[in-house]
C-alpha cells in the first residue's frame, strides 16, 4: 500500500519548513553542560522545537508520550539508537538528513560527533509527556516520567 502524505500532514516536511536559521525567532545557544532547545513555533495540531547537541550530548532512551513526530537534523550530525530485538540499533543522520516517527516510539539521540549539531523536532499533538527507559536484559523498563512545564 503506498501512502500519500499532504504537507499538512506531513511532520518531517513541517520541521523542513522550520530549518532556515534566518526565520528562527531566536539565535540557536550552545552549551557545553545541558542541552539546550526551544519552542519555536506552535499551530493547530502541532508544536515545533529548536535543540541544539554540543559533542557528547544525547537524551536518554525515550518516548513522546503518545505523539506522533519528525525530526531533522539541520547542522552537524546527529545518531537515533532505537530498540531493536532486545538490542540498540544505531542510526546515523547527517545534515539535511529527517526522521519520522509514530506516537510508540522509542529511541535515544545523541551528538557522537566532534562538532556541534543543531536539529528541528516537530510533534503532534504537542508534546505533554515523556516517559525515560532503561534496558535491561533486551527489555525497556520505565524510569521515569517526565512532564511539560515541570521537567522542561
Amino acid at each position: 500500500m503506498i501512502t500519500i502524505r499532504r504537507p499538512a500532514d506531513d511532520l518531517l516536511a513541517i520541521a523542513r519548513q522550520h530549518a532556515d536559521p534566518a526565520d528562527w525567532p531566536t539565535g540557536v545557544h550552545f552549551d557545553p553542560v545541558d542541552r539546550w532547545y526551544t519552542r519555536v513555533a506552535t499551530a493547530p495540531g502541532h508544536e515545533v522545537w529548536l535543540l541544539s547537541w554540543w559533542p557528547g550530548q544525547g537524551t536518554d532512551l525515550h518516548d513522546h508520550g503518545g505523539c506522533a513526530g519528525a525530526f531533522l537534523v539541520v547542522a552537524g550530525e546527529l545518531t537515533e539508537e532505537t530498540v531493536d530485538r532486545g538490542r540498540l540499533r544505531p542510526t546515523r543522520l547527517a545534515a539535511g538528513t529527517g526522521r519520522r516517527f509514530g506516537p510508540r516510539h522509542v529511541h535515544q539521540v545523541t551528538n557522537v560527533g566532534s562538532v556541534p549539531a543543531v536539529s528541528v523536532h516537530v510533534y503532534r499533538p504537542a508534546l505533554r509527556r515523556m516517559t525515560r527507559y532503561h534496558l535491561e536484559d533486551g527489555r525497556l523498563r520505565a524510569a521515569e516520567v517526565a512532564e511539560a512545564g515541570t521537567a522542561w
